[in-house]
């Protein structure tokens, strides 16, 4: 009996110790699941984008989201991005487009990163993850600021739209919230 129970707290201790390792550590608040893009689309639409917009994607990924801002919308942008490969990848998709002089990866945590300049947030976090995140977007953003999350609220928050996206048999929530029209 105690030969098992050690067996079991050994595979316990692998499994969380494989988990923590696939999801990164501390400073990455998310998996990498690359947003569908008939989501980036709605998103970026519930945000209203426009020319005169700075988005920012915390989480980047792929650079979809950046991308897509900066095409269909005519907007500057910038993914901020932990994993450098992911970073590598979307900087060589990003120069492929010919869109470097409207898109910028950062490699880096987003928990630490300088959002002043932002105009639009966008988010594929989880719940937990939003409420670490929460203070740096209260101290960096100005009022007036948009912040759209996909699936995940940010507890605390008030959104201004909850919009529901049927992709499939799946239905997703799109938050929108205005800095400053929060509480």
């Amino acid at each position: 009996m105690r030969i098992h129970a050690i067996a079991l707290v050994a595979a316990t201790n692998l499994a969380v110790s494989a988990f923590a390792q696939q999801f990164g550590g501390a400073e990455n608040l998310a998996p990498n699941i690359p947003t569908p893009q008939i989501l980036v689309d709605s998103m970026l639409r519930v945000a209203e984008v426009k020319p005169s917009d700075v988005v920012f994607d915390l989480g980047s990924g792929d650079g979809r989201i950046v991308i897509t801002a900066a095409q269909k919308f005519g907007a500057r942008a910038v993914g901020i991005e932990l994993i450098p490969a992911l970073c590598a990848s979307a900087s060589r998709r990003v120069r492929d487009l010919g869109l470097e002089d409207r898109v910028k990866i950062e490699q880096g945590s987003f928990l630490r990163a300088d959002l002043s300049s932002a105009t639009v947030v966008t988010l594929y976090l989880l719940t937990s993850s939003n409420e670490r995140l929460r203070p740096n977007l209260e101290k960096y953003l100005k009022p007036g600021v948009r912040v759209v999350s996909n699936d995940y609220p940010i507890r605390g928050w008030k959104e201004s739209r909850l919009v529901m996206v049927k992709t499939g048999a799946a239905e997703h929530r799109i938050y929108l919230y205005k800095v400053g029209q929060t509480r």
